[in-house]
């Protein structure tokens, strides 16, 4: 991969597959004019949540904000934020991607550079539970709330929903999620909710990922909130998903799942699901942005293609 040339700082650009950013624009405008940041997000071209064949392709960048860095071996993979916004970039720039999910800090870059014009942006909520503390149960909100959302005209919120029967900070965690559900409905805003059953595993949170624990995390998803008129699933593929998609009405998004996987097995458990009643598309990351091969255009189009078949590929 090209190294960023750093020598003159107003003029750094990253190059990647061909293409170049202007990073320097990012940190000029953030250092000297942050206010152009609320302008820019306020001008930024939208389009309708549902067009086309009412399928979505959205890319997940919201993990950083977490602590969760790695993929693979490479436990600091996604800390070069001059790397992740090209893989960003050059995601978003390939046809039949949608859309993009991030924090505050990931989707103002991104609009800085124009890369969220005419594209679906999902704001993520609660990241406090970082990956590996103490305190990893307590998913507090400490990104956007549906208040931030609203006024950054974005188009879709996100948020994590673990549950674990044996720690107390799921009952906080329910609370907020719920309240936050209701706020999006009388918001009209959709509101992507990602459940899972969770358990303290030698110290560390593991979700469990059996067809009945799925079930059961959706069930007690469902139910959060005043309304749940605007609520989205986002799930994993799982064994058994004809179950799984059986536990609920509400329209649902595939969440990527393992980057460690065969990308042969990880596609195919894609192409299948996505077959399924009520599947309405992937929401994908490290697995798209960071493929075992480094060729991220050529992971996003046979992912496109799974979600829009027919989709006509990018030069």
């Amino acid at each position: 991969m090209p190294e960023l040339q750093r020598s003159e700082p107003e003029t750094a650009e990253l190059e990647r597959q061909g293409q170049r950013l202007d990073l320097a624009k990012i940190r000029r405008i953030r250092a000297t004019t942050p206010d152009a940041i609320g302008s820019v997000m306020q001008a930024r071209r939208r389009r309708p949540v549902s067009a086309g064949d009412g399928r979505l392709f959205i890319i997940a960048a919201d993990h950083p904000a977490r602590g969760a860095l790695g993929v693979r071996s490479d436990s600091m993979a996604m800390a070069n934020r001059y790397d992740l916004l090209q893989r960003l970039v050059t995601a978003l720039e390939r046809p039949g991607v949608d859309g993009v999910l991030g924090t505050p800090d990931v989707l103002e870059d991104l609009a800085i550079l124009g890369a969220l014009e005419n594209k679906i942006a999902v704001g993520s909520m609660n990241r406090g539970g970082l990956r590996g503390s103490a305190f990893e149960m307590d998913d507090r909100y400490t990104g956007y709330d549906i208040a931030g959302i609203r006024d950054a005209r974005l188009d879709f919120a996100k948020l994590l929903i673990r549950i674990n029967l044996s720690d107390p900070a799921t009952a906080r965690t329910l609370e907020k999620s719920a309240r936050a559900v209701t706020r999006a409905a009388r918001a009209q805003l959709p509101i992507m909710l990602e459940p899972f059953m969770s358990e303290w595993v030698d110290g560390s949170i593991r979700n469990n990922l059996s067809t009945d624990a799925v079930i059961t995390s959706i069930a007690i998803a469902a139910g959060l909130g005043a309304s749940s008129a605007f609520s989205w699933l986002k799930l994993p593929v799982v064994a058994d998903m004809e179950r799984v998609m059986e536990a609920a009405t509400l329209p649902t998004l595939l969440l990527g799942g393992d980057p460690d996987g065969s990308p042969d097995e990880t596609y195919a458990s894609w192409a299948d699901a996505l077959a399924l009643p009520g599947v309405h598309g992937l929401v994908v990351g490290r697995t798209i942005l960071y493929p075992a091969d480094d060729d991220v255009a050529a992971g996003v189009d046979r992912a496109a293609e799974l979600v829009h078949p027919g989709v006509e590929e990018a030069p």
